[in-house]
């Protein structure tokens, strides 16, 4: 999904690391006690493990995954963790299925420190089962030599059909993020459960594999993009962030007929075997020290209000780059729900077009 260099820690792979206090300071809350987390790659700061552990004397274990659906199947065949970090449309499934337990609000006292924007958002309405840990957009991310505002303005998604751009386009290898922008640029909802709809969509990804040649790709549109290797391309937002640090003649475009606001967030099995440990990391992660780690390391928006718009401002990392700052205005803008019969045809339909494409 959003996440840097993901594939390369996911599998097998787990870390454990211990931290940096000393029985010199005293007896801390959880001393000796082990928190399981379980996290998409290169999605922390470098010090949030260590802060944590130094300041409850708890040790944090980590477990990486690469997608959604990877972590599910080994939540839903009962292998035990005490903090998933899952995006919305997952969490709504979780729910749904019974498998995650409710926070305990009063020992997560800094959820106050967030802003309003990524809370209350329709797959848990009440955060009773979820805290956020990075929000953000999908976007167009474009040389601005390359790529008129007025194309953007005027087209929309449907940028990516224009010939002017052929052979010259990066697409996101996400059946979900493809759909949206095809559903998008046809006018209908992301969320849509009509099989019509959806076969438009289809059709549409069709024209542009078959006409456009973009190339497919993951998160070598990060380096590639802030290199300008293309013209433009579909990305996340928080990716678009870095790109237009490291190359000033890059920008980022959202189009009137809307995107996906999308949410990762904190949340806490029912077989989690430290559920009070558990809640006190999540209240920890809300800080703005543990938020402020976080979104300059990893470059996505932070749910915590001070940090947002500290790093946003004036002498801020993303001083200038609105691809930062999520849109909150727009009506069209959606976020992802979770439909089982829909997600199965649109995987069906994607696969098909990444069929398509290679034969192109």
């Amino acid at each position: 999904m959003k996440k840097l260099l993901a594939s390369a820690l996911v599998g097998a792979m787990a870390l454990t690391m211990t931290g940096c206090g000393s029985s010199s300071k005293g007896d801390r809350e959880f001393e000796g006690q082990t928190l399981h987390l379980y996290n998409w790659g290169e999605y922390m700061g470098e010090n949030l493990i260590a802060g944590f552990e130094e300041e409850t004397g708890a040790t944090v274990k980590v477990d990486y995954f690469d997608s959604n659906e990877q972590m599910y199947i080994k939540v839903a065949n009962g292998e035990s963790f005490d903090v998933l970090v899952p995006s919305d449309y997952m969490i709504e499934r979780l729910i749904q299925e019974d498998l995650l337990q409710k926070l305990d609000k009063d020992a997560i006292t800094n959820i106050d420190l967030l802003t309003d924007g990524v809370m209350g958002l329709d797959y848990d309405p009440n955060n009773e089962y979820s805290i956020p840990y990075f929000w953000g957009t999908v976007g167009i991310v474009y040389d601005k030599e390359k790529v008129s505002e007025e194309d953007l303005e005027k087209e929309g998604y449907n940028i990516f059909l224009d010939t002017k751009y052929k052979g010259d386009i990066y697409l996101y290898d996400s059946e979900r993020d493809s759909f949206m922008m095809a559903l998008k640029a046809l006018g209908y909802s992301m969320n849509t459960e009509n099989e019509d709809e959806l076969n438009e969509a289809y059709e549409w990804l069709l024209q542009c594999v078959e006409t456009m040649e973009p190339e497919i790709v993951t998160d070598e549109i990060i380096d590639n993009m802030a290199q300008g290797r293309k013209a433009l391309g579909l990305i996340y937002s928080g990716d678009a962030a870095y790109v237009m640090s490291e190359n000033e003649n890059m920008g980022f475009y959202m189009p009137e007929t809307g995107t996906n606001l999308w949410s990762d967030a904190m949340v806490i099995p029912k077989n989690a075997e430290n559920p009070e440990l558990a809640n006190a990391f999540i209240n920890y992660v809300c800080t703005y020290e543990a938020a402020m780690d976080n979104s300059s390391f990893v470059g996505y928006t932070s749910p915590n209000e001070e940090v947002m718009n500290e790093l946003s401002g004036p002498g801020g990392d993303f001083e200038g780059i609105n691809a930062y700052i999520p849109r909150t205005d727009n009506k069209n803008d959606e976020v992802f729900k979770y439909d089982a019969k829909t997600r199965t045809i649109i995987t069906e339909l994607f696969s098909k077009v990444k069929v398509a494409a290679s034969n192109a």
